[in-house]
């Protein structure tokens, strides 16, 4: 209930800015992964492709219940001419019919067997007539009821594993959606701070434009008033110039960036919006050991591996029931009366027994299944050292992630540092600039400088962030919560 009340918080803050008479929506990270979980066009197909794989295993367990089932034949006429040898004569042969059969049939999953009750009732208006003109007529009710078992010998339980095949797809569907939900995290907090980061240039710059006019404006009173030569007018002209080129390029990346966002999460391309984010600079405790025990223990991907581990043993089964011996075992037990009258239909009841079995012994098939059975024992070798590798690969990405985060922190302190020492030095020369002590090329370097620095310090700080998502990602484990992330509670309640 409260998911529910703070998700449609959620959804109400990011449109409360496109009414009302604003026509921009707001946002912060949180909110933009919460609007993708609806909305996103790639979790929305893997949700529909998962609820596909749902109704699939709904159906295989509904086809191991009772089947009713009525089979009607209202009316049947025939009129044949036939030959009969008992008596080597010719005979006609007229019937009327009508029937029907009600059929009760259980499979027995425990023994692949199949166990049905049926009853048919019927009526028929029978006439023979043969040489001489002689008429032999059958007007009568009668009533068929047995029970029949269908027991398969030394073979496979077909039904057991149909069903196992078919709720491993349903797993598998639902480790999908999981592996996509947290896919399309990473990939949307990447564009997030795309968005942030074009933003944050874009202020930049902005702020380097503000410089370029108040320097170029000093400038300019200074030639005015013959203090300057004219050509650090003609630098200061420039500088302006090229940074109002900067503003225009970087206000063209944040559309672009925010183009990609909006695509991502399903938001109206026409919909304008605006981010917000506070990004620090606190590092964050790493333990590579309970990282990489997180990531071999919980990675859906090797979950993955091992349902397709199991697909191949099945399909090892059914390669090996190829050409061997089969059989199959039938049995029936019934009643069975006829009568002129409805009501005397059992008066001289018919006992039915029937018992029938069938082997199908192979003989020679050239090596087939012994050939087809080494090729998916070699397929089976190839997977099980696959899947080792990519354990291996698991952790070696566990271990660069952690390394990196520990560099990544080393050179925030650094770009930060950096930051400082650049602004004290832009404010020191931007004095001495306008005391004519600098030439304008000489103080564009340093506002570049503080530029880079600046944006140089955020990437840092981004790429931070970001490294400590994919490290949340591939072990599995929340760092900053201190706590364990299980990807499974993140499929949608029923």
């Amino acid at each position: 209930m409260l998911q529910t009340i703070r998700k449609a918080t959620c959804l109400t803050a990011l449109f409360i800015c496109s009414i009302g008479g604003y026509s921009q929506m707001k946002m912060t990270l949180e909110d933009a992964l919460e609007y993708s979980i609806d909305h996103s066009p790639e979790l929305q197909e893997a949700l529909i492709n998962l609820e596909r794989y749902k109704l699939s295993l709904e159906a295989q367990r509904a086809s191991l219940k009772s089947k009713f089932a009525l089979t009607l034949n209202p009316f049947t006429y025939s009129n044949n001419r036939s030959f009969d040898n008992r008596f080597s004569e010719w005979y006609t042969n007229e019937s009327f019919s009508s029937n029907g059969t009600f059929s009760i049939t259980q499979p027995i999953i425990w023994t692949d067997a199949t166990v049905s009750l049926n009853n048919k009732f019927g009526w028929q208006n029978n006439t023979s007539t043969g040489m001489g003109g002689a008429n032999n007529t059958n007007k009568a009710f009668s009533n068929d009821l047995y029970l029949s078992i269908n027991q398969p010998l030394f073979t496979y339980n077909r039904t057991k594993t149909d069903l196992r095949s078919i709720e491993l797809d349903y797993e598998n569907a639902l480790i999908n959606y999981a592996l996509r939900r947290l896919s399309l995290e990473s990939t949307i907090t990447a564009s997030f701070y795309n968005v942030y980061t074009a933003k944050n240039n874009l202020e930049i710059s902005e702020a380097e434009l503000k410089d370029a006019q108040q320097n170029f404006d000093i400038i300019k009173n200074k030639v005015d008033a013959d203090l300057s030569a004219r050509d650090e007018l003609y630098q200061a002209e420039l500088n302006l110039s090229t940074a109002a080129s900067a503003v225009d390029n970087r206000r063209v990346s944040l559309e672009n960036a925010k183009d990609d966002l909006k695509q991502l999460l399903g938001i109206t391309i026409d919909e304008d919006i605006d981010i917000t984010a506070e990004i620090s600079a606190q590092p964050v405790k790493i333990d590579m050991l309970t990282a990489i025990h997180s990531a071999l223990g919980s990675r859906l991907e090797l979950r993955q591996r091992e349902i397709s581990r199991t697909e191949l043993d099945i399909q090892m089964k059914q390669i090996k029931e190829m050409n061997s011996l089969d059989g199959n075992i039938s049995l029936s037990l019934g009643i069975m009366g006829d009568h002129e009258r409805l009501q005397n239909i059992y008066e001289h009841p018919t006992n039915n027994p029937r018992v029938a079995v069938t082997l199908s012994v192979p003989i020679f098939d050239w090596g087939e299944r012994r050939a087809r059975i080494k090729a998916q024992e070699l397929a089976t070798k190839i997977f099980d050292l696959q899947t080792e590798e990519e354990r291996k690969s698991i952790e070696i990405a566990v271990r660069k992630s952690c390394r990196s985060l520990r560099n990544l922190e080393a050179q925030i302190a650094i770009a930060e540092q950096s930051v400082k020492n650049a602004q004290l030095t832009y404010d020191l020369n931007a004095e001495r600039y306008r005391n004519g002590e600098l030439t304008g090329m000489e103080m564009n370097q340093f506002q570049t400088q503080l530029s880079n620095q600046k944006m140089s310090y955020m990437s840092t700080l981004i790429n931070y962030k970001l490294e400590l998502l994919n490290l949340k990602i591939i072990s599995l484990y929340d760092f900053e919560a201190d706590k364990p992330i299980i990807p499974m509670s993140v499929i949608p309640e029923e």
